[in-house]
């Protein structure tokens, strides 16, 4: 929290985006920070938006909650013309997700197959897995760094075809089965994270939403980002290497623009910022957080 808002008080007054509201702390602190700046706190979770609304009620009209994703709330036409000074994404599931059984994210037993981050949208973790191609259901489990994705996948495609999977118990069945032993703690946590990721498309929402907040993002404006998969942490830091070096991967002398050479920013850190020992204790979901930033050139 604190590196976030230090970070986002760097940007100049103005819009700011916190397009994974979740409970909205982050806004909160930030509006509590800046008296200068509004916040377009989104979230796709209608639970999530529900508790950010209550939230920052105390804040009036300096806070704005929607339902939606990061990247539909950069394309419309209030931000687009007002533009963004600075926006926070903090990925994955939040504790709230991961807490309530009903929603499916977690491998409690008995719990359904659903994590979606919008229940009412697209399909569940149960379907997907009931009508995936093997090689799709391989490439998604691999792609989430799941444990023995190739084997994993198989031992599913036979069980769905006795009867579907519906519960975190048939899953993680599947994943033992592969694994021919007890699964740890750890190996059950890749395989769910990675069947989210692949159901609400995180990585493809990422990399869309990174450059459309960039394409709103105003001179001196400020995009931190808090992941907790190396695959998203992959995409931000390849995503701020590319921004701050437009040269990066091209063949040496080959003809360039100035124009298309000149970084449009630089990023606030060589290396993502972790959790201290003492965040960790009090809080063990962080130990896994990696915080990036960019700042936009003024």
């Amino acid at each position: 929290m604190a590196e976030v808002v230090n970070w986002l008080a760097q940007g100049p007054p103005g819009l700011y985006l916190d397009g994974t509201a979740g409970g909205a702390g982050h806004a909160a602190a930030l509006l509590q920070c800046r008296g200068d700046c509004q916040v377009l706190a989104v979230d796709r979770d209608p639970e999530a938006v529900q508790a950010a609304s209550e939230r920052l009620a105390e804040f009036g009209g300096r806070a704005r909650v929607e339902q939606s994703s990061f990247q539909e709330a950069c394309c419309s036409a209030a931000v687009r013309e007002a533009g963004l000074a600075g926006a926070l994404l903090d990925l994955g599931a939040s504790s709230r997700q991961l807490d309530d059984d009903d929603r499916g994210f977690t491998f409690r037993r008995g719990a359904p197959l659903d994590m979606r981050m919008d229940p009412g949208a697209g399909l569940d973790a149960s379907r997907f897995l009931a009508e995936a191609a093997p090689a799709e259901l391989a490439g998604a489990l691999r792609e989430g760094q799941a444990p023995r994705p190739a084997a994993v996948s198989v031992r599913i495609v036979r069980r769905r075809a006795r009867a579907p999977l519906r519960t975190s118990d048939d899953l993680v069945g599947a994943l033992e089965s592969a694994l021919r032993r007890r699964s740890t703690h750890a190996e059950k946590a890749r395989l769910f994270q990675a069947l989210r990721i692949r159901v609400n498309d995180e990585f493809g929402a990422l990399k869309a939403g990174l450059e459309a907040i960039r394409n709103v993002l105003r001179p001196g404006g400020v995009v931190a980002v808090i992941s907790y998969h190396s695959g998203e942490d992959r995409i931000v830091k390849r995503a701020f290497r590319r921004w701050s070096d437009p040269n990066a991967g091209l063949p040496p002398r080959l003809p360039v623009l100035a124009v298309e050479s000149a970084p449009a920013g630089t990023a606030l850190a060589r290396k993502p910022v972790k959790a201290s020992e003492a965040e960790a204790e009090a809080n063990p979901r962080a130990r896994g957080a990696r915080l990036r930033a960019w700042r936009r050139a003024a």
